[in-house]
């Protein structure tokens, strides 16, 4: 017999659900089976910790004295769209700081960017903000500044067009020089192979069809609470995947948003890519709800099931080609060396797992201690899966 949301949630306000991590799920089904571990388990929970370049925030700055319409504005030095309203601003991750010289010193350091202000704002560090208007009838203000700190601002919205994607490349570089990219410095004729995804413990691998995952999910993000706001910028679903589900490329992603004033900077932090430029490691954790033994059988995936393909960074990737030079297993890219045409490559992930598994184990004391109820989802996250058995 199935559960219900609302079931699974009436145990949570009665402190009498059984909590999970998306690892912990695993060691049960191996030692009870799917359908016990169905009966017992309420919720699994999953995490995911890594830099999330399509991410940033809303802040309403606050009316001037004489009102202001923004027309350009800065953050300590960095850039923020205004062609919203008055005094609303959106701070992107990948913005850079005005001063910064970029890549004109190749390879650029990319010390401070958008992705640090969100850090800093969130850390209750003070920021300058710098604002210019064409001036108005009713609003004449053609110029002001003023330090803000979260405290000062009204409403910050963390809201993040494409994160926790389903799935990702393993960077590689077959050409003869280095190349400096967005998953890393990559040594030549393959000389490393970078990955960024938590495996087993990320949210999208333990539900990889969506049945439980949707619009108005509530999840832990950045050290607070957040929903999924919609589906994510480059959301594709039509992609080979195993027996489980799971994808073997690159596949769906969440839009999410949160209130600022209840996250961390451990949980948001600045991040600089050599080479690159800015962006923002974003913790996201989503909770699964047990419905029936189908949802465990999808939470209950493995990294030595899991596949990840190899890709060329050097030509295939920037020239679009969709070339794969051949597939890997997550258990074989934690391990720390794959092998690719007869040779080892040393590898790395730009995710943390220490942390993803620090953020399923914060999410799974929350719901055991009746603080984080569960939602029911609006399923507008299409999905047109296609199932492939892994030989």
């Amino acid at each position: 017999m199935g559960k219900t949301i609302a079931e699974i949630n009436e145990k949570i306000k009665k402190g009498e659900a059984v909590v999970v991590t998306a690892e912990e799920i695993i060691g049960l089904v191996d030692r009870e089976g799917v359908e016990e571990a169905a009966r017992k388990v309420d919720v699994v929970t999953t995490g995911t910790f890594g830099p999330m370049c399509s991410s940033g925030a809303f802040v309403n700055v606050g009316h001037a004295q004489p009102r202001i319409r923004i027309s350009r504005a800065w953050l300590n030095d960095v850039p923020v769209f205004s062609g919203i309203a008055a005094v609303d601003i959106y701070i992107g991750a990948t913005e850079m700081a005005e001063h910064d010289p970029l890549n004109e010193v190749f390879p650029g350091e990319f010390r401070y960017g958008g992705g640090h202000v969100i850090e800093d704002l969130v850390g209750g560090k003070t920021l300058h903000l710098r604002a210019e208007s064409y001036g108005t009838d009713c609003y004449p203000n053609r110029q002001w500044e003023r330090d803000i700190t979260l405290d000062d601002v009204k409403e910050a919205w963390l809201f993040n067009p494409r994160n926790a994607y389903q799935n990702y490349n393993v960077a590689v570089n077959l050409s003869d020089r280095v190349i400096y990219t967005y998953m890393g410095v990559l040594r030549p004729g393959s000389g490393n192979a970078n990955y960024s995804s938590a495996g087993q413990l990320s949210p999208l691998f333990n539900d990889p069809l969506f049945r439980t995952i949707g619009i108005g999910t509530r999840i832990f993000l950045g050290g607070g609470v957040g929903y999924v706001a919609w589906y994510g910028t480059q959301h594709h679903t039509d992609v080979p995947r195993i027996a489980s589900g799971a994808p073997t490329r690159p596949a769906g992603t969440l839009s999410v948003i949160g209130d600022l004033k209840g996250m961390s900077p451990r949980y948001l932090t600045g991040y600089s890519i050599l080479g690159y430029g800015a962006s923002l490691a974003v913790g996201i954790g989503v909770p699964i709800p047990v419905l029936d033994e189908d949802v465990v059988r999808a939470a209950s995936v493995r990294d030595e099931d899991l596949i990840a393909p190899v890709v060329d960074y050097s030509t295939d990737y920037p020239q679009g080609t969709g070339k794969v030079l051949g597939e890997v297993t997550y258990a074989q890219l934690k391990s720390g060396a794959i092998e690719l045409e007869g040779r080892e490559l040393p590898t790395a992930s730009l995710s943390s797992y220490s942390r993803a598994r620090e953020i399923a184990a914060t999410l799974k004391e929350w719901i055991e201690q009746g603080r984080f109820l569960l939602t029911q989802p609006v399923q507008l996250l299409p999905c047109a899966a296609r199932e492939e058995e892994v030989e």
